[in-house]
């Protein structure tokens, strides 16, 4: 098996890691220390236990699903004084036969085997053939904590002794499917959950569960669950676009209902772009979700609280508020008697996931929402949306069969505010032209109500709205060398998604327009293939370009023109997707600065692999740039301190690919191209 690489980058990263896992110690509250002062409050229940964070990638490698999600919702909640407010309880491993009622006997003893010793030498194979997933040696306990907590707060709720809860746990758990773990998740543990409810403790009186995901992607594992079960109304408001958002299939679309005694107890809300915030959510809930619980009367809701829409999370590109999950919490409330529990799935941006998850506690503390307001309106997309689904679910649900008055969907964001995300050409084209000439003004007519909301998010909202306007104004050549070479490939960075091989999806950029113009030339830079792994691809090496010229060097590059306000997105997809973008890694000074010394380090992203930006001259008057590992990192190649690697069969077949549909090379030249790169020496 390949061994990853320790850098000098991934050693701070281990020693910032250690300082937090010091700060959790110091932190911790222990079970039966809450509740000081809430004889005549709402008992709520909290779980978090710190064994759920040895969970972690091989070697430490970053990512985003990674232990720092829980320990800041947690230190969070403390610094707020919510756990002496509630009742505290111990993360207890789910027993296996309650696992097996959502999932396979093979697929349970893997998870419950994959962190033993016997498995050390095969354990990032079996790793590399999954969809988005890692395994170390503490996966199991994890991942057995994780669902052994929901499973433990659900049942004290439906028993009354708590009226609601909270688990702060991970792995997450919506895309685990029967014989499959994916998605960053391992075991459905909302899925399990409910399960146990309903067939493990009928005496409970369970007998109608709603579950609501409001996680940015489709819980398409807790869907498969219960498709054909009539017990549970199963809800889940996600970003689709058609099919190409992750999971990236037609699972999440509006037309999957449930079947035979399911049919109608399974609801999707596709959204069609992102960016959608508190106005959107909220419509779907006053239109969609809250009539139908109406008829539906369930005896207790579970939550699968992904916080992955929030403002600024990298992989979900939408912009709910803590105010707007708040207000959505409250609504649910209405419900059940309020007996609902809450379970962590997804959520990238730490800061966005602490100050939601406290938004959300405040609510089952107080009964009622945060300080804050939005005037904001809903996309026309979105209205459209739920039009569409009220249409397709008005047979199971009279409640939805009156039409919206035109008054009521006449409320929306201006169109020319909606980025197109159409295959068609002609119509990317004008959408181009449109959001170039009136970007300013939409700008304007978004941030006018950002303005009024009392949330600690707006400044960051305002100052990303204003930078993203002025780099939108300025186009630059992207030179692609890699997969990127693929048009396909590279619109997974500008309109998400993933196509064939790739192990995870891009979250891509909030400018989803296509490239202007596409170029192919070939430049006096060595490309060679290094690294041992990668979380997109899986094992193998990927492909670099070296930074120095060199007149005996020749490399087939394809320039895709795009603003530099996606190459920003860009940039920041390819290196570090956690990092916060209210300010550009990249702007009009260090564009200006590039074009006197030749290259730009990015210091935001330096951990990433393709942190150092390079001017390789300019076409049509237009800066031509691409992205790749610093001159000092080639040392280190050449020496073996990081190791020089062919890419595997998937990685290859893009760069064949692009080369030979961009009418570069034929496939046999291409090939050749591609096997000289990787095994000529650096």
């Amino acid at each position: 098996m390949p061994k990853f690489l320790i850098s000098n980058a991934k050693s701070r990263l281990l020693g910032r890691n250690r300082e937090r896992e010091r700060e959790r110690e110091t932190m911790e509250v222990k079970p039966g220390e809450g509740m000081n002062d809430a004889t005549n409050q709402r008992r709520v229940g909290l779980i978090y236990d710190q064994r759920m964070c040895k969970h972690r990638t091989p070697d430490d490698d970053y990512h985003p699903e990674n232990p720092n999600r829980i320990t800041v919702i947690w230190n969070k909640l403390k610094l707020a004084g919510i756990p002496q407010r509630c009742v505290l309880l111990n993360a207890k491993e789910a027993e296996d036969k309650y696992i097996c009622s959502v999932h396979s006997k093979n697929h349970v003893n893997l998870i419950r085997n994959i962190s033993s010793k016997q498995y050390d030498s095969k354990r990032n194979r079996i790793a590399s053939k999954l969809n988005s997933i890692y395994f170390n040696e503490g996966s199991s306990e994890s991942a057995y904590l994780a669902a052994g907590s929901v499973i433990e707060i659900a049942e004290k709720v439906a028993k009354g002794e708590l009226d609601s809860a909270f688990a702060i746990v991970r792995p997450p758990g919506h895309h685990a499917e029967y014989d499959e773990a994916m998605g960053f998740c391992l075991f459905n543990n909302v899925a399990i959950a409910a399960s146990f409810l309903l067939d493990e403790r009928p005496g409970l009186g369970i007998k109608k569960i709603l579950i609501v995901d409001w996680d940015v992607h489709h819980g398409n594992g807790t869907q498969k669950a219960f498709w054909k079960d009539p017990r549970v109304l199963f809800f889940s408001v996600h970003r689709h676009e058609f099919g190409s958002f992750y999971p990236a299939n037609d699972d999440g679309f509006y037309t999957m209902v449930g079947e035979g005694p399911g049919a109608g107890y399974n609801i999707n809300v596709p959204w069609e772009n992102s960016r959608c915030g508190d106005a959107d959510y909220l419509a779907v809930w006053d239109h969609i979700l809250v009539p139908i619980a109406k008829e539906f009367n369930p005896d207790i809701i579970i939550l699968s609280a992904g916080f992955d829409a929030a403002v600024g999370d990298p992989l979900g590109g939408c912009r709910v508020t803590p105010y707007g999950y708040s207000v959505m919490l409250k609504k649910l409330l209405d419900f059940a008697q309020g007996r609902i529990v809450l379970a962590l799935e997804g959520g990238y941006n730490l800061d966005s996931i602490a100050n939601s998850a406290l938004a959300c506690m405040e609510v089952l503390l107080e009964d009622k929402p945060i300080s804050g307001f939005s005037d904001a309106y809903p996309f026309e997309s979105t209205w459209q949306v739920i039009q569409a689904v009220r249409r397709k679910l008005s047979a199971f649900w009279p409640t939805l069969a009156d039409e919206l008055p035109t008054k009521l969907t006449n409320q929306k964001v201006p169109p020319h505010f909606i980025l197109s995300s159409t295959e068609s050409d002609d119509e990317e084209d004008e959408a181009s032209k449109i959001v170039s000439e009136d970007l300013v003004e939409a700008v304007e007519d978004v941030v006018g109500p950002l303005l009024k909301l009392k949330i600690e998010d707006n400044h960051d909202q305002v100052t990303s709205a204003l930078w993203r306007s002025e780099l939108s104004k300025t186009d630059i050549w992207y030179a692609t060398f890699g997969s990127n070479m693929w048009k396909s490939r590279f619109l997974c960075y500008i309109e998400g998604g993933q196509v064939k091989g790739m192990k995870k999806p891009c979250s891509g950029s909030m400018d989803r327009n296509p490239p202007k113009e596409i170029l192919w030339k070939t430049c006096p830079h060595r490309l060679f293939f290094g690294r041992d792994f990668t979380q997109t691809w899986g094992p193998g090496g990927v492909a670099f370009l070296h930074p120095q010229s060199n007149s005996q060097d020749k490399a087939y590059m394809c320039f895709y023109r795009i603003t530099l306000e996606q190459f920003n997105d860009v940039l920041l997809q390819e290196n570090v997707p956690d990092h916060d973008m209210n300010s550009p890694l990249f702007d009009l000074n260090a564009l200006n600065s590039i074009l006197n010394e030749g290259s730009f380090s990015v210091e935001a992203v330096k951990r990433g692999w393709y942190h150092n930006v390079v001017y390789l001259g300019k076409e049509n008057d237009i800066p031509i740039l691409t992205m790749t590992c610093p001159l000092s990192m080639i040392e280190s190649f050449k020496s073996g301190e990081i190791p020089l690697r062919r890419p595997c069969k998937e990685y290859a077949d893009t760069l064949l690919r692009g080369l030979v549909e961009g009418k570069k090379l034929a496939e046999e030249e291409a090939m050749t191209y591609i096997q000289e790169a990787t095994t000529k020496r650096l």
